[in-house]
């Protein structure tokens, strides 16, 4: 009975990490508080001090979450330097700036997380380099620590472009940005 309840609530705990990643990617992370985000994961406001101690705690456990998430995603590209063109391709693209919600956590929720606890700053920190590390791998396989700086110019590239492109009101400006910066990364890849 009590491994039952310990999986139930590791479940449950996913659950609610899962659906606070979906809202807070949405809506903003100050936007999005404790009932909101038990009513999206089908809970109680009650239930969530048995999984979290704060909103921070949640705060930090999701973006961990979100950033393991995108860096697993990485596993499914295409090797090497095509896999990173086929990424950049899928991460400028209109549906990516339009689902927020489904999309990196970074584009979503930087300027917030520069604003949150150490524990969130960590897990950002720490998913990040993993992203940035996957990107080094591609851009220089042989010699990966060579081309840490053309990873972080690269994804500070990517994430700026999509922050751009939804803060624009005008869809044709909007969707001038995305090619464009389909077109920048390309050739910043080389």
């Amino acid at each position: 009975m009590a491994r039952y309840a310990k999986e139930h609530k590791q479940v449950t705990r996913q659950r609610i990490i899962e659906q606070a990643g979906r809202r807070f990617k949405q809506d903003g992370i100050d936007g999005s508080g404790i009932s909101t985000l038990m009513s999206d994961a089908g809970l109680t406001n009650g239930a969530f001090y048995a999984h979290f101690a704060s909103k921070d705690d949640l705060v930090a456990n999701v973006v961990a979450a979100e950033l393991r998430s995108q860096v697993a995603m990485y596993d499914t590209l295409r090797p090497g330097r095509l896999g990173l063109e086929d990424l950049i391709r899928e991460y400028l693209s209109p549906g990516h700036r339009d689902e927020p919600g489904t999309g990196c956590p970074s584009a979503a929720l930087l300027d917030e997380i520069g604003r949150c606890e150490d524990a969130t700053k960590e897990a950002y920190s720490e998913g990040a380099k993993a992203i940035l590390e996957e990107i080094a791998a591609r851009l220089a396989p042989g010699d990966p620590k060579s081309a840490r700086g053309k990873a972080i110019g690269l994804f500070s590239m990517m994430v700026g472009t999509v922050q751009l492109s939804r803060a624009l009101s005008d869809q044709k400006s909007a969707d001038e940005v995305l090619e464009q910066g389909i077109e920048n990364a390309l050739a910043f890849m080389r």
